[in-house]
């Protein structure tokens, strides 16, 4: 189990965060997605290692920006 912290940002809104969770939570071995609107903070829940590179197409994809 890994669980790791990510700041995305450009949220402003509800359907931000709904998009932001459905994106990370599709990827393979994503267990939870929490997202803290007001702080842009991104948590994951895995069964497995992530690479930055998985978590950030996947935020790209929603329509946001993953900070480094």
């Amino acid at each position: 189990m890994s669980q790791n912290t990510y700041t995305v940002t450009g949220m402003t809104c509800g359907h931000c965060v709904q998009s932001v969770r459905d994106e990370v939570g599709r990827i393979d071995g994503v267990t939870a997605v929490k997202v803290d609107l007001p702080t842009g903070a991104v948590t994951v829940d895995s069964a497995r290692a992530l690479s930055d590179d998985e978590v950030r197409a996947a935020v790209e994809e929603a329509g946001y920006q993953l900070t480094a």
